[in-house]
C-alpha cells in the first residue's frame, strides 16, 4: 500500500508538482493501480501463446535506386551533387 508520503517522494523523484488538496486522490489511484499489478501477478505466466507468432516483417527487395540527376531535380541549389541546406547553428 502507498502512503501519502511514498506519493509526495514519487512526486519529488519525477518533478511533479501535487497540491495537498490532490494528495489523497493520487494516492487512491497509485493503490488502484497496484490492486491491479495483484492481479495480473496471480496469472500463470508460464502458459504457450494462443496464437503462433508472425513475421510482420517484409522481405527486402533490392530496386534500382534514383538516377543522382533525378533526385537533384526538385532541388533549389544543389552543390557539389549534393542538395544544399541551410547552415543550423
Amino acid at each position: 500500500m502507498v502512503s501519502e508520503n511514498d506519493v509526495l517522494h514519487i512526486a519529488e523523484l519525477a518533478d511533479i508538482g501535487i497540491a495537498t488538496s490532490e494528495l489523497g486522490k493520487f494516492t487512491e489511484q497509485f493503490n488502484a493501480i497496484l490492486e491491479y499489478f495483484d492481479i495480473l501477478d496471480t496469472l500463470a505466466a508460464d502458459d504457450e501463446l494462443d496464437r503462433p507468432l508472425v513475421n510482420v516483417f517484409r522481405e527486402d527487395e533490392v530496386t534500382p535506386s534514383l538516377p543522382q540527376e533525378e533526385a537533384l531535380a526538385n532541388s533549389h541549389n544543389p552543390e557539389d551533387g549534393y542538395i544544399r541546406a541551410p547552415k543550423v547553428i
